[in-house]
């Protein structure tokens, strides 16, 4: 049944205009939200160099936070006047296709409107507003990719007036962080804070272009940390807001969240509204996240996504209350290994079905996120100390985290290309599922990913790929291999039915 009620919405802080105007919004109808691989040899880590940020740690100077007289309140002047110089608003171009025949109508034809009488299809320019933080003095800016998603020119102007054009480095959608660059020097830079650090209640700056009205400074506090609203589309998504009541709106998107000290502790990204605009939270990502998705952007022009290789549930009261007696739960807390993912980083440790973790590198999963974020800031090959469950008994484990193709080494390029067309998560098929199945090999596909190719042309979890246009596949190696248009991929799915699929572009 269709539910008409809307109960809340979370917005994306993009102004935009065509015509007369647009905001981008995601909304909470009901709950539901509507758009408004085994290793092979050894690996060194990955080392990804941050000494291009010049706002890194030690070499920017910091002040400590100074109150009134009275010590109510406390002095963010020093923080104010030292970020907004780093701020900048961003403008994207769009072109919005249009056409097909329209009917004719006098009133176009008196005022000489165009009506599409012709029936031909036409272009329009659509421009939206965000904002973005410099992060280094040659030009690099960090933003959300739904501010420059799909534009075909960005704008830069600068807290001081200039304005300068601006080119994509790269994007990570299921973050909602971009990365661009503008040709000029000695600009003005935000050092990295530690979100880690940040404390429930600490005062912290929101500083944007909210409704084009560029350098806005608001105030708030730390309302949580961690949280999950599920506005990043895509299975692979990945959220661990910082929720604040600084006050933000449309155009705010890609802004700063500085603390007390005016260093940058996170993005801000969504607002949680019933009108469009703020009416009470904003939520921001963290700076764990951001730094480690610009960094990976500017040094491989694709985020470096670590996988554990599980599914998982939170065991909540409502776990409880419908599984718990089913497989002897009782007590909320930690998440529920739902499903293992074969030749994962965590099969090759050994965690099962059935296990539950209660920690990572020392901090409890009592939260969706806590696993969520601590594995985003990983990348391949890092290690992460699991603590977990397993019938009543603690056990710990250290686990290698591999990439989405179940290897250690870092993606590239061409690795993306791939993957990123299919849109999943893949790993090569067990000895023991391709002798069952009576293959000598094949790619298992672990996840779909929403938009991809897979999930477009209906490619279901669990498929085995056996064939891409026509050629045998028998590992990831094969996979990556292929360089020209995928036109069909043949497989099997577990049950032993084969089928080929026919790729939808």
């Amino acid at each position: 049944m269709k539910k008409a009620i809307i109960v809340v919405s979370a917005v994306l802080f993009m102004a935009a205009s065509a015509g007369l105007g647009a905001f981008c919004a995601y909304q909470f109808k009901g709950g539901d939200v509507v758009e408004s691989s085994a290793a092979e040899g050894d690996f060194t880590p990955i080392e990804v160099s941050d000494k291009w940020l010049l706002g890194d740690e030690g070499s920017a100077e910091a002040s400590l936070t100074s109150y009134t007289p009275d010590g109510k309140y406390p002095d963010l002047t020093y923080a104010a006047e030292r970020a907004v110089q780093a701020v900048v608003n961003i403008e994207a171009v769009k072109e919005v296709s249009y056409g097909g025949y329209q009917q004719y109508d006098p009133f176009y034809e008196f005022f000489g409107i165009p009506y599409g009488g012709s029936g031909r299809d036409g272009k329009q320019e659509q421009r939206s507003g965000g904002s973005g933080v410099i992060l280094s003095a040659d030009g690099y800016i960090v933003t959300n990719n739904h501010v420059v998603e799909g534009a075909t020119r960005l704008k830069v102007k600068l807290n001081d007036g200039r304005s300068f054009e601006a080119t994509l480095v790269g994007a990570d959608p299921t973050t909602d962080v971009a990365l661009i660059k503008v040709e000029a020097e000695k600009l003005p830079t935000i050092p990295f804070g530690k979100s880690d650090d940040l404390r429930l209640g600490e005062w912290v700056l929101a500083i944007g272009s909210p409704f084009d009205l560029q350098s806005t400074i608001t105030a708030g506090i730390v309302s949580a940390k961690a949280r999950q609203l599920g506005v990043i589309p895509g299975e692979m998504s990945v959220e661990s807001f910082i929720q604040t009541d600084a006050a933000v709106n449309p155009g705010n998107s890609g802004g700063a969240l500085v603390n007390t000290r005016g260093e940058l502790v996170g993005i801000n990204t969504v607002i949680k509204s019933s009108t469009g605009s703020y009416i009470g939270y904003s939520f921001a990502v963290p700076e764990t996240i951001v730094r480690k998705v610009v960094l990976d952007l500017k040094e491989y022009g694709v985020v470096q996504r670590a996988v554990l290789g599980v599914r998982y549930r939170l065991i909540d009261e409502d776990f409880i209350e419908y599984m718990g007696e089913e497989l002897g739960i009782s007590k909320t807390g930690g998440l529920y290994i739902d499903s293992v993912v074969e030749n994962s980083a965590a099969a090759d440790a050994g965690l099962r079905k059935g296990d539950i973790i209660t920690a990572i590198d020392g901090v409890a999963t009592n939260d969706n996120s806590v696993l969520m974020e601590r594995i985003a800031k990983c990348r391949p090959n890092d290690k992460v100390e699991i603590e977990y469950l397993r019938n009543d008994v603690k056990k710990k484990v250290t686990v290698t985290l591999k990439n989405r193709v179940g290897k250690n080494e870092p993606v590239t390029r061409d690795t993306k290309d791939v993957v990123e067309k299919l849109g999943g998560e893949f790993a090569n098929i067990s000895r023991e599922a391709a002798r069952e199945l009576e293959l000598r090999g094949g790619v298992q596909v672990a996840s779909v990913k929403q938009g991809g190719l897979l999930a477009r042309s209906g490619v279901k979890r669990g498929f085995v790929i056996t064939y891409i246009n026509d050629r045998p596949i028998y590992s990831v190696d094969d996979m990556m291999k292929i360089t020209d248009a995928i036109e069909t991929i043949d497989g099997v799915y577990p049950n032993g039915r084969a089928l080929r699929y026919v790729i939808v572009e």
